[in-house]
């Protein structure tokens, strides 16, 4: 495993393009384009303010830029150097924009959710989608890039409205069975669209792509429903995680539960693997005294590396404070692998604690005790390996044949608070607060 030396960033604005060539960094107003693979900077493009979004198009040919404040969004192409487009929205404001999934037409919702706009590169015609929902996740594009669902509310219901992205016609459209709509998604095969209500009610509803109501699950009343969805990429399983702290699974044949998985503050269950992360502070003597020397180095800063813990183990629990808005409980986050064999899940009362279920054996696979809250974890594309990282200046790793944590050896403090896979696998983006890190995992070939 081998590191790049730390670069600018803001936001945690950095996107590897889909074709893997490029590496795109925001830095206040500016974007620069390196080479992916030996990181020369190639292209450096200047916008009107500073950047709140950045995206790359599906062919990896543009590069769209959003300042959300001014209501501008700027398009710079690497092919054509010389060419860029400016799209202002004027005094409607702007509140999100995303490219199609052709790359050639910009979807840009404006404030208040009055409309989206649908912008053409190619023949510069504008076209208008009205009566946009805000909500949780309101638009959603089939895996395929050949459908949009979106979320809309008319008349005091809830609506869906199919397009072919082709050219934008209006496949379906159908009022839902909900109260208040919070979210769509395609499942992975896009047969199938997941709409659930906000988080004062539990109710999931399937679609078919007509508008024909395959099935409505509700797992309980009365309480606090739905906190996060995640179908896998085999679309076998709808994973539902909830404010009461559990993750029900739905199969794709009847679309009833077939598996309850809990997240208790005891472990009890001898099959399960828990995984400790022990803290160790290398040994310094006290005659040591070395000049100029930074001792927030990595040569001083402390390791860490996991422990197996015996059964039964108390995990730490945070208790949420009843009186504030969007209490930290419930099931927050959830991730399947690449091979939907495993998913990781994140409890929000156990903010250190990242759970991975085997999902063959319908059963824990393992349990990975952090000792700082962790802020983000994400599956390896390519295989079933989990990286994870918790704010500090370490990397952690997650496969089948066990655990690890790595030290990332970058001066000047650097804290990792997000992470992205490439897409084959083979490289990490590490972000921290304004810079980034290169994590290069090694390969059957690099060990050849």
């Amino acid at each position: 495993m081998n590191f790049s030396e730390v670069f600018k960033q803001s936001n945690q604005l950095c996107k590897v393009s889909p074709d893997e060539k490029y590496l795109a960094t925001c830095v206040q107003y500016r974007v620069v384009v390196r080479d992916a693979a030996t990181l020369q900077i190639l292209h450096l493009y200047t916008c009107l303010d500073q950047i709140s979004h950045m995206e790359w198009s599906s062919d990896s040919q543009f590069v769209l830029c959003a300042m959300y404040k001014r209501g501008l969004v700027q398009v710079w192409s690497l092919e054509q150097p010389n060419w860029h487009c400016k799209i202002d929205e004027g005094s409607i404001g702007l509140v999100s924009s995303c490219w199609s999934p052709d790359a050639r037409h910009i979807l840009n919702t404006t404030e208040f959710n009055l409309r989206i706009t649908v912008w053409s590169l190619c023949t510069k015609a504008v076209s208008y989608i009205k009566y946009p929902k805000a909500c949780q996740k309101g638009l959603d594009f089939s895996r395929d890039g050949s459908y949009m669902a979106l979320a809309e509310r008319r008349d005091c219901k809830d609506y869906i409205s199919i397009f072919v992205c082709d050219d934008w016609h209006l496949l379906k459209h159908f009022e839902t069975e909900t109260q208040d709509l919070a979210g769509v998604e395609w499942s992975s095969n896009g047969c199938v669209l997941a709409v659930w209500e906000s988080c004062l009610e539990y109710k999931m509803l399937l679609y078919s792509l007509d508008g024909r109501l395959l099935s409505t699950y509700s797992a309980y009343e009365w309480s606090l429903g739905i906190k996060s969805v995640s179908w896998s990429p085999s679309s076998q399983f709808l994973a539902i995680g909830s404010y009461d702290e559990k993750v029900r699974i739905l199969n794709h044949i009847t679309w009833k539960k077939i598996a309850q998985f809990e997240h208790p503050s005891t472990i009890n269950n001898t099959k399960a693997v828990v995984y400790k992360e022990v803290e160790r502070r290398p040994a310094v003597s006290e005659d040591l005294s070395i000049p100029n020397i930074c001792m927030s180095s990595t040569l001083f800063s402390t390791q860490s590396k996991y422990e197996t813990s015996p059964v039964p183990i108390h995990l730490p629990v945070v208790k949420p404070d009843p009186e504030r808005a969007n209490p930290k409980i419930g099931i927050s986050s959830l991730a399947f692998s690449s091979d939907s064999r495993y998913l990781a899940t994140k409890n929000d009362s156990m903010p250190s604690v990242v759970w991975v279920w085997d999902m063959q054996q319908m059963s824990s696979a393992a349990v990975l005790e952090q000792t700082a809250p962790v802020r983000c974890f994400q599956w390896d594309p390519r295989q079933p390996r989990l990286a994870l990282c918790t704010g500090n200046a370490k990397l952690f790793l997650w496969s089948p044949a066990g655990c690890v944590a790595v030290q990332v050896p970058a001066e000047g403090g650097f804290q990792v608070q997000s992470l992205n896979w490439y897409s084959s696998g083979d490289s990490l983006i590490l972000l921290g607060k304004d810079q980034l890190c290169l994590c290069y995992m090694e390969t059957q070939q690099d060990q050849q």
